[in-house]
């Protein structure tokens, strides 16, 4: 009879500690599917962090552009009366026309939205990829000589010491 107690003692045991083991288990499992969630959820508000921020600086760019062509303009049609004087009011009137046209994209970039303006890019570089590659290229290649001759300036500037000192 004592074997049979020990047995049962045993098998008591035995099912408690496999019970245990599965609520464990379960527990983990629970712990696991939360932290889980928990980094999707974050990973996703991240995500739209960062959409929303991009979007953000995207719709500064556009506006900064809008604003640097009307600069353009301006200068194009301050310069169009100093061509009209020194090389005739044919070149004058080119110079005008282009003024126009430079006025007309930049009203253009200023209404469309900045989906559209994404569609439409994406649609040019299916459309001509050589174009576009190669725009890019020289788009490149002025941003890295404006960011150089920058900093060529500061450099003079730093080393440029006052006479008066």
């Amino acid at each position: 009879m004592a074997t049979t107690d020990f047995t049962s003692a045993a098998h008591d045991t035995i099912d408690a500690a496999a019970d245990a083991t599965k609520t464990a288990g379960d527990e983990a499992a629970k712990a696991t599917a939360t932290a889980s969630q928990l980094i999707k959820d974050s990973a996703s508000k991240l995500g739209k962090e960062a959409v929303d921020r991009a979007r953000t600086y995207a719709e500064d760019g556009k506006a900064r552009a809008g604003g640097a062509l009307d600069e353009v303009v301006k200068m194009i049609n301050d310069a169009a009366g100093t061509v009209d004087e020194k090389l005739g009011e044919q070149y004058g009137q080119y110079a005008r026309t282009a003024a126009d046209k430079v006025s007309e994209f930049s009203e253009g970039l200023k209404a469309k939205q900045l989906d559209d303006l994404i569609e439409d890019a994406r649609g040019f570089v299916q459309k001509s990829p050589a174009v576009a590659i190669g725009t890019a290229a020289a788009l490149g290649f002025v941003l890295v000589r404006l960011l150089q001759a920058g900093l060529a300036v500061d450099r003079s500037d730093a080393t440029t010491t006052d006479p008066k000192a």
